[in-house]
């Protein structure tokens, strides 16, 4: 144990018992933060990160978990403190922001009361200058405008600006640590950049240590010291972030550092955590700039599948009584797209990536243009034509949990749009068909009668997948679908599309903020920025001489490591 830290936390275990079983998911975990100092704790969902912070916090089910080991906090056992003392302590001198602020928010209160309200629980404050320390917090956490932030609910601010909110409320009382869990996994990555540079600023001005959990390695590489890196409740590694990065010892760290896209080398398939633990020594064969360009003559030979021209779609909102306000999400947007090709389409979140992907479906119909699909305008055809087409054009959501019905198995799940478009006579040839397309996406066919809540996230994006190949379509549309993925399964899950493309000829609309990954999976490449197509071109031309601020901007953004 080391005195002079501020945490120190010494062989952790926890369990939680249920009626018949106790399952362990921490195993001897040990580390120290010092004052001033921030420990990066690195893993996939399940390997016990956020476990580990609930345990620091307190916040675990007194009924269900069952914990030993020590958590001193400046030299007090925060195990042995009663519930009172605990409760001055957390939110006061130990402070957390959580990963999904819109869940952590309270819809129904206003952003400035909430965070005011830490302020008035915590200190001797009045509600007049709780409300002056308020609009000064948001100033510092940088909120555009901190007087509407004030007066704004939750709903009415981006992802980026809630993130600031819980920033803000966490930082209020000025604590000695910050907990950090996942603070910008659904953020862009410009936006996230803006938050890990405001989270280093705020930690050098009040001297705070940071405790900050992710499963981006090369993300906790910017900001942290020390790194903590966890796999199935088991430390793996725990050195410098210099030493972690220039020379991992295990393997399961290298399989980490290098499950995420290289953005130097275009390799066949991504290296898995699986692959690596396997055959770390395996050479990964590499697409050729050579290979690549014999593959763009083949493809750009032929007639194009989708041609979109001069694409535009308006929204209104009331202003005043009578007034209207125009806004434009899609602006002139034009471009080819051939049987295939994967098109990479990349932004910020607002740009009118997903707006332009709705119109290509039919799903929200553009005000102008013309989409042509098979060389016929399809934003001119029939209600009854345009259900015939959804057997086509596809699409693979952000979130498989919420398009998936929670009263469905699977199984039930995968027949329903082929049961919709008559594909195959009978119900046992359907199961049968499903059961072969739960084996093609890595699912075990005894998966069949489960329901969508049994699963991981990663598992739910395959089932989703294996929902969307049911049709057998031409074009499919994936809509941030890996976004919400530990960089590990977002290795499987971008093989998995690559394999499916190979075999059945598929042709992708890879709509995503991250940029390496769009490279990654991308021929061609549309940057969008407010409506418009800012660049245009190859994927690999792009990243390696961008020619706009803008694109500059997203690509200086990613996340690189040491």
């Amino acid at each position: 144990m080391d005195n002079n830290a501020l945490l120190s936390v010494k062989n952790l275990n926890v369990s939680f018992a249920s009626e018949k079983t106790e399952t362990q998911v921490l195993y001897d975990i040990s580390f120290d933060i010092h004052p001033n100092e921030i420990l990066g704790v690195v893993g996939e969902s399940g390997s016990g990160k956020s476990v580990t912070s609930l345990a620091v916090m307190g916040l675990l089910p007194a009924n269900t978990a069952k914990v030993s080991g020590e958590i001193l906090y400046e030299n007090y056992s925060l195990l042995d403190l009663e519930d009172k003392t605990l409760r001055s302590i957390r939110g006061n001198e130990i402070a957390m922001i959580f990963q999904e602020p819109m869940s952590s928010l309270n819809p129904s209160m206003k952003c400035g009361k909430q965070v005011a309200e830490i302020l008035l629980q915590h200190t001797n404050l009045s509600k007049a200058e709780a409300k002056t320390e308020v609009l000064s917090l948001f100033e510092k956490v940088k909120l555009p405008d901190s007087l509407r932030a004030y007066n704004a609910y939750p709903h009415e601010l981006s992802g980026g600006q809630k993130q600031r909110i819980m920033i803000a409320m966490a930082i209020a009382c000025k604590p000695k640590l910050l907990i950090a869990d996942e603070p910008t996994t659904a953020l862009d990555v410009t936006v996230q950049k803006e938050i890990i540079g405001l989270l280093k600023d705020l930690q050098k001005e009040y001297q705070m240590s940071i405790l900050f959990i992710s499963h981006d390695l090369s993300l906790v590489s910017e900001i942290a010291n020390k790194v903590l890196v966890v796999y199935q409740g088991k430390m793996m590694e725990y050195r410098t972030t210099q030493e972690i990065f220039n020379n991992p010892q295990n393997d399961y760290t290298k399989a980490l550092i290098h499950a995420r896209p290289s953005l130097n080398v275009r390799f066949k398939t991504l290296p898995t955590i699986k692959d690596y633990l396997e055959d770390q020594q395996k050479e990964r064969a590499i697409i050729s700039k050579i290979q690549r360009t014999e593959h763009h003559k083949e493809l750009y030979s032929k007639p194009a599948l989708l041609e979109v021209r001069n694409i535009e779609k308006i929204f209104f909102s009331k202003v005043g009584l009578f007034g209207k306000k125009e806004f434009k999400a899609v602006d002139g947007v034009s471009f080819k797209l051939y049987e295939g090709e994967t098109l990479g389409l990349v932004g910020e979140s607002g740009c009118g990536k997903s707006t332009l992907g709705n119109a290509i479906l039919q799903l929200d119909k553009a005000n102008s243009g013309e989409i042509l699909y098979k060389g016929q305008d399809i934003t001119k055809i029939s209600s009854a034509e345009i259900r015939s087409l959804r057997k086509e054009i596809q699409l693979i959501f952000q979130d498989p949990f919420a398009s998936l019905n929670p009263r469905l198995t699977i199984g039930k799940a995968i027949m329903e749009p082929m049961k919709a478009h008559n594909l195959y006579t009978t119900d046992a040839e359907r199961k049968e068909k499903t059961i072969e397309l739960l084996e093609r996406v890595g699912l075990d066919p005894n998966f069949f009668n489960r329901y969508p809540h049994e699963f991981s996230g990663g598992q739910r994006q395959r089932i989703g997948i294996a929902r969307t190949i049911a049709l057998q379509p031409k074009l499919i549309i994936c809509d941030e679908s890996v976004s919400a993925l530990d960089i590990s399964v977002q290795a499987q899950v971008l093989n998995l599309l690559n394999e499916l493309k190979e075999k059945f000829g598929f042709t992708y609309i890879f709509i995503s903020h991250d940029l390496a990954v769009v490279k990654y999976m991308s021929d061609q490449l549309l940057v969008m920025n407010q409506g418009k197509i800012e660049e245009q071109g190859d994927a690999d031309t792009i990243y390696e001489a961008p020619k706009k601020e803008y694109t500059k901007k997203l690509i200086d953004a990613i996340p690189k490591g040491i």
